[in-house]
């Protein structure tokens, strides 16, 4: 029984995070954007749920951005870092359950910070050639990448700090 409420539960926050994910505050050029903080669902599951669903929630949502997003590329090496690393690195946030607000917070920082990472990385290797002429690939990727996850990382926390208590009580009597 707890099983399929687990799976249940994120399917919901899977689909929800997709639905968010088309809020769009800003877009970037060559993909990534501000959103209505989409990423918060995924997070919320993690920090509900524990590492390896959080892992196995935002692995799926990952592949479904590249599956129903536009498409930037195929190469294969972006799909893993882009998509199903990145957002699959939200799962993280998984290791702060039952850690309050603050663990929240935490597992946000942790999970957004490694989704950077792994855009940063994908940014040096993959498209660091799109980099403006004599500027160096790391600064770009790093500017790129905190052009939108940045706000993307504040806004989420915003959204966080302000639904915390009444999403973490709801989820709790599931």
């Amino acid at each position: 029984m707890k099983d399929s409420r687990v799976i249940v539960e994120a399917g919901v926050m899977i689909a929800l995070a997709q639905v968010l994910s088309y809020v769009k505050i800003y877009e970037s050029p060559y993909g990534g954007s501000v959103t209505a903080a989409s990423m918060l669902p995924i997070l919320f599951f993690a920090l509900h749920r524990g590492l390896k669903p959080g892992l196995m929630a935002g692995t799926v949502y990952g592949v479904l951005q590249f599956l129903l997003g536009p498409k930037w590329s195929f190469h294969v090496l972006s799909i893993a870092l882009d998509y199903v690393v990145a957002f699959g690195a939200l799962g993280f946030a998984g290791i702060f359950v039952g850690k309050g607000l603050r663990g929240a917070r935490l597992g946000t920082l942790l999970g957004i910070g490694l989704r950077f990472l792994s855009h940063f990385v994908a940014g040096v290797v993959i498209w660091g050639i799109y980099a403006p002429e004599g500027m160096n690939p790391w600064l770009y990727s790093l500017v790129y990448q905190g052009s939108y996850l940045l706000p993307e990382l504040l806004l989420t926390l915003l959204v966080m700090s302000l639904v915390w208590k009444p999403v973490s009580q709801a989820l709790e009597n599931i």
